[in-house]
């Protein structure tokens, strides 16, 4: 899945190139974009075609409108946004497949592009329908995928569309499978993986497969109560997947079969009650009080994981070490993305809350590679096939 072809591997010059990206990106009650990293993202592979002469046809989905028409989740806003980055007009089709599209798609001229209306307009997207995709890629005569954070999805879109049409990876797609793919099969040790996040069922597939490749795995997060409770803990009314106990104990014992330093947390910040303004102190990890809730790690946590980091050499993160949308527990987690900013290592985040965590704290530019794709980032580690990259052609 790792070595495909990309589009400086296919000849694009005068052809109708149709792009997925992935520009679902946040925007506030009023449609306007309050985060367009996404946007930003996709900037060099648009730029690479238009540059070289190709007809651009970008499409990609946002939100989840159900297969219905709903004005909230056009992407006019992602148009208007584009056009202001690139320097120049990128209209929108007023669909995808229909009238407006094909006139769009036929009166383009070399180094312009359009963008169609959101693909998931149609039910037939998810669905990954044939008849849909061959509509869809009737439109162009290449088509490239750069959309990491739908890679993982079998929509007519993102893999649908790759039966008609010569397939090849964008830019980002081509960074997500060198910097992920490369700390996976060949990383510089020591090798560290950082999983965090509310529950071990979450994570199971990916805790199972890095335990074969990592020198340390590191726990944090909701998931380390399950595994306090395996070692016999009293986790109060933290967190705790009891139906996983029996699988944090396996995993704790096939960690130490293979040599692998598992890490959990020796201190946490518990609390009263889910709440911001609870009462809250520090307890060791086996004094958690019955009636309290452990919401993140603890001070001398940090400080033993901050040590473990310091002599890593590639790091993998996916998943918050507390609450970390409450600010008061989400100190474990800032103070992470913090220590990963200043080692000397390859660091890698996976996506989602670990991502916004390094943004927030200002740490995003430090970071080797922040991915775009939080499910897909974590399907990836799990060593899972994603449809969207499969599809493409290998080199």
């Amino acid at each position: 899945m790792l070595n495909k072809k990309t589009v400086e591997d296919i000849e694009v010059s005068g052809k109708k190139v149709l792009v997925r990206c992935d520009f679902n990106v946040p925007q506030d009650e009023n449609g306007n974009i309050t985060d367009d990293r996404r946007i930003r993202e996709a900037l060099k592979t648009i730029k690479y075609l238009l540059d070289n002469n190709a007809k651009v046809i970008l499409t990609s989905h946002l939100g989840r409108p159900k297969g219905e028409f709903n004005p909230k989740y056009s992407l006019k806003p992602i148009a208007a946004r584009l056009s202001e980055l690139l320097g120049k007009e990128v209209k929108i089709a007023e669909d995808v497949v229909g009238e407006s599209a094909q006139k769009l798609a036929s009166e383009l001229a070399d180094g312009e592009a359009i963008l169609l209306e959101n693909v998931r307009y149609h039910a037939e997207e998810e669905k990954n329908d044939p008849e849909f995709s061959k509509k869809l890629a009737s439109l162009a005569e290449v088509y490239v995928n750069d959309a990491f954070g739908t890679a993982h999805r079998a929509h007519a879109s993102t893999a649908g569309v790759a039966d008609y049409l010569p397939a090849v990876c964008g830019y980002l797609i081509k960074k997500e499978i060198e910097v992920m793919g490369g700390a996976l099969t060949e990383p510089v040790r020591p090798f560290v993986a950082i999983l965090g996040g509310k529950k071990v069922s979450d994570k199971i597939s990916v805790i199972e497969n890095l335990i074969d490749k990592v020198d340390t795995l590191i726990i944090g997060g909701g998931m380390a109560y399950t595994f306090f409770k395996a070692k016999g803990y009293e986790v109060g009314k933290s967190i705790c997947e009891l139906d996983k106990v029996d699988l944090a104990k396996e995993l704790l014992a096939k960690a130490e079969a293979k040599g692998v330093k598992l890490l959990l947390p020796i201190d946490n910040m518990v609390a009263t009650e889910f709440s911001n303004d609870a009462e809250r102190k520090v307890v060791p990890s086996n004094e958690i009080p019955a009636d309290w809730e452990g919401l993140d790690i603890g001070p001398a946590t940090v400080e033993m994981f901050a040590e473990e980091l310091k002599n890593a050499k590639t790091v993998v993160w996916n998943g918050p070490m507390g609450v970390f949308e409450l600010d008061n527990f989400a100190v474990g987690t800032n103070k992470i993305a913090e220590v990963l900013a200043d080692i000397e290592a390859t660091t890698i985040i996976g996506g989602g809350d670990s991502a916004a965590a390094a943004e927030k704290g200002g740490f995003a530019d430090k970071m080797t590679h922040i991915s775009t794709g939080g499910g897909a980032s974590l399907e990836f580690l799990e060593g899972k096939t994603l449809p969207g990259i499969a599809c493409l052609l290998d080199n």
